[in-house]
């Protein structure tokens, strides 16, 4: 079967989005991107805060803006946009009747703003017992921060992430430093979407939905990973390292004659073949340097007669020299070496979509790859609104006229 025919995994599945910015919609369209069917609620006139977040924009053939930001762009396809005011009373009253008819829901309003619209877990699941409710805060639905809004910038701060990203104190630049992407937004929205398909595989086997409680401050916490688990075992605090790596060595960049490399080399085989590539085959049976428990104690003398070698050489003749002897390594690359580089190319990372507005528009592709059920880019981000009328007709059976009329009274945008 081709891919444009395939079945795919969750194409039974309809998700109600009420979600905003990035970590809810990123699940959400991850969940579209596998096939589920998902209904993106928003305001009326302004939609989702990301759809402004620009420049850049989306733009016609005429070079004027169709309404959504390249940020809206990364993290909306494969979704239908309807626009419902729901603090109206009959707003919240088609929004409920269409959680009642999906299986998933996603929302990222704070901790209990949803009840005043009687758009809470509480008053859905007792309507929809199989409906799989996941909410996404900054700090969860219990503890005494629960109440405050969360960012992910707050959160890399919060959650200590920033305490181990940047350069020394003392050195040049030094200073803690947030990631370049929203990674704990990100990060949330990959565990969102893990969670709603195990409360869906659970829901199989019990008939009962349930309520996914995710927070970011956990989620930065959990990613803490080895850096965690290095203080909760070791009892030191991490320090920031620039691009070092606490646990291995040699593993960061090195300057070469005309930028950067990274070498991360993670255990003693591969440093044995980088000293044999680089002519010194003597440092790989020097107890100072021959294991990586050596090679941590001595990392400063090693890490300066390393530099002092790959500075005589190009980054892509030290690239092309230690791939030879199987030494991970690698450029450091800019966001266009990235959409440029042969294997990126190769796996179809980048995509292009028809859009209403704007023809052809570039999107970077799902990481996902099925062999029985694959990802299918079936639905551009929306138009604000794009969708309303045909949702609301075909999952509530409203006539035009009744649209209309919703839309007289300022229910619908």
């Amino acid at each position: 079967m081709s891919e444009a025919g395939a079945a795919q995994a969750l194409q039974h599945i309809k998700v109600l989005d009420l979600s905003r910015v990035l970590a809810g919609p990123w699940a959400a369209q991850t969940l579209g991107d596998l096939g589920a069917e998902v209904i993106k609620v928003e305001r009326p006139v302004t939609g989702d805060d990301t759809r402004a977040w620009g420049p850049p924009h989306v733009t016609d053939a005429a070079g004027r803006p169709t309404g959504e930001s390249a940020y809206y762009m990364c993290t909306n396809r494969n979704k239908q946009s309807v626009t419902v005011d729901f603090t109206h009373p009959e707003g919240q009253a088609l929004v409920r009747e269409l959680a009642l008819r999906c299986d998933v829901l996603i929302e990222n309003y704070k901790t209990g703003g949803l009840a005043r619209y009687g758009l809470d877990y509480q008053t859905l699941s007792a309507l929809h017992p199989r409906l799989v409710y996941c909410s996404v805060t900054g700090f969860g639905q219990d503890g005494p921060y629960a109440h405050r809004a969360g960012y992910d910038f707050l959160i890399q701060g919060m959650g200590g992430l920033m305490s181990i990203t940047g350069q020394p104190d003392g050195a040049p630049a030094g200073g803690p430093m947030k990631v370049g992407v929203a990674l704990t937004d990100v990060l949330t929205g990959l565990y969102a979407s893990t969670a709603i398909l195990a409360a869906l595989q659970a829901r199989a086997h019990t008939g009962r939905g349930q309520h996914i409680d995710l927070a970011l401050l956990d989620v930065g916490v959990a990613c803490l990973a080895n850096q965690g688990m290095n203080y909760l075992y070791g009892s030191q605090v991490p320090q920031r390292m620039g691009n070092a790596h606490p646990n291995t060595v040699p593993y960061q960049d090195f300057p070469t004659q005309d930028g950067h490399m990274i070498l991360a080399i993670g255990n003693d085989g591969q440093f044995v073949r980088f000293c044999a590539a680089i002519g010194r085959p003597d440092w790989g049976v020097d107890e100072r340097f021959a294991r990586n428990a050596a090679r941590l104690q001595h990392r400063e003398e090693l890490v300066e007669r390393i530099r002092a070698i790959t500075a005589t050489r190009t980054t892509r003749d030290w690239i092309a020299l230690l791939e030879q002897h199987a030494v991970p390594c690698g450029p450091i690359n800019t966001v266009a070496d990235v959409f440029g580089d042969p294997q990126v190319k190769a796996r179809g990372m980048q995509i292009s979509m028809a859009h209403p507005g704007a023809g052809d528009v570039p999107l970077v592709a799902s990481p996902i790859r099925l062999s029985d059920t694959p990802v299918r880019y079936r639905h551009p981000p929306p138009q604000l609104g794009q969708h309303t009328d045909e949702v609301l007709a075909r999952h509530l059976g409203l006539t035009p006229g009744q649209l209309q009329t919703y839309r007289d009274n300022g229910v619908l945008g």
